[in-house]
């Protein structure tokens, strides 16, 4: 037993050496990233800059359209500097055609164009244009080399805002200022890892991050497991309950970690899960496609099957219109467009124009494709503990769907654009063992703002003092180690 209090004791004070110091950028990156988000460009940032589609824009018919009978993962059409685009996504493959031009393949647009794109995103002039073949620090993922070349557009305004825009469709890929990237400096870049070295490899970047949180999750339950046993061995030899430590870093390194020990455990290891996925032999999925058929609304029939015809959308909501897109729900054709800075239906299988909202039969419907179990449907007008985030962004009401099927599964479907979210029993404790406990993205904090701000803010305050007093408490150890190395 004193030998295993050894191992255990020896194992906490070197990890917590080692493991202090990330702890308290953790903790102190967090507190960051409650206010302030790495930057990214929405789509509803992209759609408020592009040009509106109009009746007079002589768009052609679908049946000419070259691509007609070709089941796609996705056709779009919009328009960049008065050119209407069909964008054809096959796989990873994207084809531009420019109606303009007799439907032919062609450049985006010219130097000229880009320019005048570019300027759309701020008022001031371009101080300079770089062509990156490399990712850099604000666009640091790896799917988007296939984006390269990128343009990267600079800005002589003060808030020096920084541009960085697709060379396969045009799309704006970031745009940062000067205080969007300081602030990611002290709260995403280190909270996340998201140094481009090691960003630009998900492979590398996760087998990075997950030994480190596990093993500094490790460091803390041995913390814990001590900390219990020390108060065991005061309150035996006098009776009352206290710390036998007497030296301040000691002392309160081990009342701090009392205290707030298990949520610094918690908080560490929840980060971990936001990478990690439960386990299989732990909580077993059995069918892996469900998750894959919900939110699958790719064009579910040949072009020539869409019964309306497009430009009357058009010319119904001419000027209005951002983009118009190809889509399904299920079985069911459908044009999902951005009109008025908002998603909006329209079924495709009738020639009438009419906004499309679910109903509950529609829901049945398209459950019915999936599921061959019993399934309940409501209108959920409130969230839950599963449909919910703390900024309260998602959409209500929503159709929630619960399956009686070995993984039981549960479906939010949005009534106004068809998206579903789906959860399991998999998923489900995933979102517990992370977002539940590490973001307290649960509902009744979510519904009590103010409760959510104080126990936020009191258990990273609380992680972050322990942190401190453990680097106190290493950097004591480290000394120690270096004057027997001299003698």
């Amino acid at each position: 037993m004193k030998k295993l209090k050894k191992i255990i004791y020896g194992l906490h004070r070197l990890l917590g050496t080692i493991f202090s110091i990330l702890f308290v950028m953790w903790f102190i990156s967090g507190l960051v990233l409650i206010y302030h988000y790495f930057p990214r460009v929405t789509k509803s940032d992209r759609m408020a800059r592009m040009d509106s589609l109009c009746a007079s824009d002589s768009l052609p018919p679908i049946d000419e359209y070259r691509f007609a009978g070709v089941r796609n993962t996705k056709i779009e059409l919009n328009s960049n500097i008065g050119e209407p685009h069909f964008f054809v996504t096959n796989s990873d493959t994207i084809t531009r055609v420019a109606v303009a031009d007799q439907l032919t393949k062609k450049e985006l647009m010219n130097h000229e164009q880009w320019c005048q794109y570019a300027k759309r995103w701020s008022d001031t002039q371009i101080a300079r244009i770089d062509t990156l073949y490399d990712l850099e620090q604000w666009i640091p993922f790896s799917r988007l080399r296939a984006e390269f070349p990128i343009y990267k557009f600079y800005f002589s305004d003060k808030a020096r805002h920084q541009l960085y825009v697709s060379s396969r469709t045009g799309e704006v890929l970031q745009f940062t200022d000067k205080d969007s990237r300081f602030w990611s400096w002290v709260g995403a870049i280190p909270h996340w890892v998201y140094f481009t070295r090691i960003r630009q490899d998900a492979d590398l970047w996760k087998a990075i991050v997950i030994p480190l949180a596990g093993l500094g999750s490790l460091m803390c339950l041995f913390g814990i497991v001590l900390g219990i046993r020390s108060f065991c061995i005061y309150y035996k030899s006098k009776k009352k309950y206290g710390t036998p430590y007497r030296k301040f870093k000691y002392k309160w390194h081990h009342i701090l970690g009392s205290v707030f020990g298990l949520f610094v455990f918690t908080y560490i290891f929840s980060g971990m899960m936001s990478l990690q996925k439960v386990p299989q032999w732990l909580v077993k999925t059995h069918n892996k496609d469900i998750a894959t058929a919900v939110s699958d609304d790719s064009m579910p029939v040949e072009a020539s099957k869409y019964k309306l015809d497009y430009r009357r959308i058009i010319e119904t909501y001419s000027g209005r219109i951002k983009s118009l897109e190809w889509a399904g729900f299920g079985n069911m054709p459908v044009y999902k467009t951005f009109i008025d800075g908002q998603v909006m239906l329209f079924d495709a299988s009738a020639d009438t124009v009419g906004r499309l909202l679910l109903d509950k039969n529609r829901v049945e419907a398209r459950m019915k494709e999936i599921h061959a179990e019993p399934f309940t449907i409501e209108l959920m007008t409130e969230y839950d503990n599963y449909y919910v985030n703390q900024r309260r962004q998602l959409p209500l009401p929503v159709y929630k769907v619960k399956v009686n099927d070995a993984d039981g599964n549960i479906h939010y479907v949005n009534p106004e654009t068809g998206e579903i979210t789906n959860y399991n029993t998999n998923t489900r404790l995933r979102k517990w063992l992370y977002q539940g406990i590490h973001c307290f993205n649960i509902k009744f904090l979510v519904e009590r703002p103010r409760l959510w701000n104080i126990i936020v803010w009191t258990t990273m305050l609380g992680g972050l003092l322990v942190s401190l007093t453990g680097v106190m408490l290493g950097i004591r150890y480290l000394k120690r180690k270096f004057k027997r190395l001299k003698k």
